[in-house]
């Protein structure tokens, strides 16, 4: 089958090395997917993006991981980035059932064996793709070990609200306003309103500015807060994650000592029962450890090759 280019922006991806693809999932919605291909690779990594992210936004991330000997492909999940968006009102984060992230899933590892990107395969999962990431390992994702980012598997919210999102979600959907936005979003992306000193995502005020730059080129990259649905479709999934046993995988995660957005009670309940799991806890670490200030970040791609090397030799 003949595969359909799509747009990689090199000019704001910080590597000019990607390939970009259009591809369709079973259920007919088309995301796009990047990869980074390199020479005698170790393996490939398969990043899982986070809500609001897009391929560029890994560009760095997969030089970094090409440095150390890893080839990389990351995907723009079904309503962000350049992928189908959901709603008439594409500012919207939304999607209809959380499970059909794992459509994107199976679309994106049918890809990476169309290309014959290198065996063995490994995750990194940061912030949303860190929920997707572990359901998928649960479904039987072929990786050999899974390092984690900030992943979601709660959100940060007061004790007060908490029972408010669940309750005004819950009652959009059969009252029929669940496609907007949640309480206190709104369509311009946060990336765009926060200040490099302010923001709650890197303490790295230039990788923010390269953020903010992505965004002002590529508008069509940007997406605004999420929809009730999306809220009520990932407070479900993340319920029924946290009751379900760790897998039976090597794993390391990182976690910033300065996290605003995911709930780090979820990420110490879940590294605390997962047999072989490392928490890293990063100094003065923001919510994007991947695009955190280069002490930070080298520690955390220096320990997430670490663990994948590992298995490497324990395959070999």
């Amino acid at each position: 089958m003949t595969m359909q280019a799509a747009p990689y922006h090199s000019d704001v991806a910080a590597n000019p090395d990607g390939i970009c693809h259009w591809v369709v999932t079973v259920d007919g919605v088309r995301t796009r997917i990047g990869h980074w291909p390199v020479k005698d690779a170790k393996g490939t990594v398969l990043i899982f993006p986070g809500r609001t992210e897009y391929v560029e936004k890994y560009g760095r991330t997969a030089k970094d991981l090409a440095a150390r000997g890893f080839a990389s492909v990351a995907i723009d999940w079904r309503g962000q980035g350049i992928a189908d968006r959901l709603l008439e009102n594409r500012a919207v984060g939304h999607v209809d059932v959380f499970e059909d992230y794992q459509l994107d899933v199976k679309a994106m590892l049918d890809h990476v064996k169309e290309l014959d990107l290198p065996k063995p395969y490994f995750l990194l999962g940061h912030s949303m793709g860190g929920c997707i990431g572990l359901r998928s390992i649960y479904d039987g994702l072929p990786v050999e070990g899974a390092a984690f980012s900030a992943p979601m598997w709660g959100i940060k919210m007061s004790p007060a609200l908490r029972p408010i999102a669940w309750g005004l979600s819950s009652v959009s959907k059969p009252l029929g306003f669940s496609g907007v936005f949640a309480p206190g979003q709104q369509a311009e992306t946060y990336v765009l309103r926060a200040t490099a000193e302010e923001n709650t995502l890197t303490s790295d005020a230039s990788a923010f500015e390269m953020l903010q730059a992505q965004l002002k080129a590529h508008p069509d990259l940007a997406l605004g807060g999420p929809s009730l649905h999306w809220l009520n479709e990932s407070l479900r999934e993340m319920r029924a994650l946290a009751q379900m046993p760790s897998p039976d995988m090597p794993c390391i995660t990182f976690l910033g000592t300065e996290e605003a957005i995911v709930d780090p009670a979820r990420i110490y309940d879940r590294m605390s029962r997962w047999p072989g799991g490392e928490l890293v806890e990063l100094d003065k670490g923001r919510h994007e450890v991947l695009m955190e200030l280069p002490a930070i970040r080298d520690r955390v791609l220096d320990g997430a090759t670490a663990l994948f090397e590992s298995q490497l030799r324990e395959t070999a």
